[in-house]
């Protein structure tokens, strides 16, 4: 546990870099900063269209797992719908999981991977050829990139056991990933990891990653959760709130140029807690509020039965992006849903495949947002998960195994193609597309 000290100088801290943050950022031409509880670019309100693309630095490496012309020839396709925005992975510890990527960015010494570095840094500057913002996380409460659980592997800290294990039903690995936050050594390892990317000089501009207006937002982790059960998530929680406000003010003194915010999920990911949220976002050094929304995972929609659960389920994801608008306007800050997305019809992984419930999906939250934006609300975009492009599953049962290089949007824990968009999805990418034409509009 944190000594009181300690909360009281970090909780300073933060309040001091996320001010002069906020007051550098006023004067840096092309830093995306928040101005009057909105996300803003040059004086002008920053709404954008965007995609999740974790596997751009993979891309972009020299090493093993490059392919640079294939990153820009996805840069080229998304840059085409009207997607200006990618949120992409920034970590990755080596695991012993089953469903886990390779290569990884790092081990448990502080010998991190120079290709894969240089591949960030590629698709940072492909991007900023192409007019576009990157949000990148630095952490993962899954392992299908090492995440929490590979650092707590590292340490000795508990049974370590893959997530869908049966052996560990539901929800012990979420109780286990959540030892991270208060596990001394993981958090020393993980902040050398930090301090070294955030203080990068990229060796494609020469320019340090803290002077680049292409980086948006450093992210905390993906979904980080306080837990799953009631019995450890609730004692955890002050645990919890600690990490995001020392993490996200290390990053502020690191960087305070950009902005730092959480990759929480939203209630779902938060115990459904609502003053959770609340709570997770008060810091000054959280500059905005993120959201996911998955019915299908959430037992909102059948996945086997989307006709007959569809309605319903859309219902309660209205309901739920409604009441996280509430709680951005609440605290004053914007709000971006980060991740979404329902699956194939017939849980098919066939690019080009009928999407019909998807298709539908996407245009109501499209919808949602972008009555949001004509309201003067606080949602500044969304980035749909996720983006496959030209990447196809290399077998038959469209699951990844170790070695693959044919990278999609769906991660090694889920089939390849399950909740992608592929560039043969003609009709989702013209959802897509008319949803940005009516951002660009507003």
């Amino acid at each position: 546990m944190l000594s009181r000290r300690r909360l009281l100088v970090a909780g300073a801290a933060a309040m001091a870099a996320g001010g002069a943050a906020a007051e550098t950022a006023k004067f840096s031409s092309g830093f995306v900063a928040v101005k009057d509880g909105h996300l803003s670019l040059d004086g002008k309100p920053y709404r954008f269209v965007g995609a999740n693309l974790w596997y751009g630095a993979w891309l972009g490496s020299p090493g093993v797992s490059g392919d640079r012309a294939r990153l820009g020839r996805e840069l080229d396709r998304l840059k085409a719908l009207g997607v200006t925005n990618l949120r992409i992975l920034g970590a990755g510890e080596t695991s012993p999981a089953k469903v886990a990527i390779s290569p990884t960015f790092r081990g448990p010494g502080e010998d991190y991977d120079q290709d894969l570095l240089k591949g960030l840094d590629v698709v940072l500057a492909e991007m900023a050829k192409r007019g576009m913002k990157a949000v990148i996380y630095v952490n993962n409460f899954w392992d299908w990139s090492g995440g929490m659980p590979a650092y707590l592997r590292w340490t000795g800290n508990g049974e370590w056991f893959q997530q869908g294990d049966p052996a560990h039903p539901w929800p012990e690995f979420a109780d286990y990933s959540a030892r991270f936050y208060g596990d001394t050594k993981a958090q020393d390892l993980f902040r050398h990891y930090l301090r070294a990317l955030v203080g990068r000089v990229s060796s494609v501009t020469g320019k340090p990653y803290r002077d680049d207006p292409t980086i948006m937002a450093w992210q905390l982790a993906n979904e980080p959760r306080p837990g799953g059960s009631e019995a450890f998530g609730v004692p955890n929680l002050p645990t919890y709130y600690r990490w995001i406000a020392e993490t996200s003010a290390l990053i502020k003194s690191l960087d305070p140029r950009h902005m730092v915010t959480t990759g929480s999920e939203g209630a779902m990911g938060c115990l459904q807690r609502e003053a959770c949220v609340v709570e997770a976002h008060k810091p000054a050094s959280i500059d905005y509020l993120t959201l996911h929304v998955w019915p299908n995972n959430w037992g909102w929609i059948d996945p086997k039965n989307q006709p007959a659960t569809y309605a319903a389920g859309e219902a309660k994801c209205r309901d739920y992006v409604t009441r996280h608008i509430a709680i951005a306007k609440g605290l004053g800050k914007p709000l971006v849903i980060e991740e979404f997305g329902l699956i194939r019809e017939d849980r098919a992984f066939t690019p080009g495949g009928p999407t019909t419930h998807r298709d539908r999906f996407y245009r109501m939250m499209f919808g949602l947002v972008e009555a949001d934006m004509k309201a003067g609300g606080p949602l500044a975009g969304t980035n749909f998960w996720a983006w496959n492009g030209e990447g196809r599953a290399q077998h038959a049962d469209a699951w990844f195994k170790m070695g693959d290089r044919a990278y999609v949007g769906d991660p090694p824990q889920e089939e390849q193609g399950l909740f992608g968009v592929f560039d043969a999805d003609a009709s989702t990418l013209a959802v897509v597309r008319e949803h940005a034409k009516a951002v660009a509009a507003i």
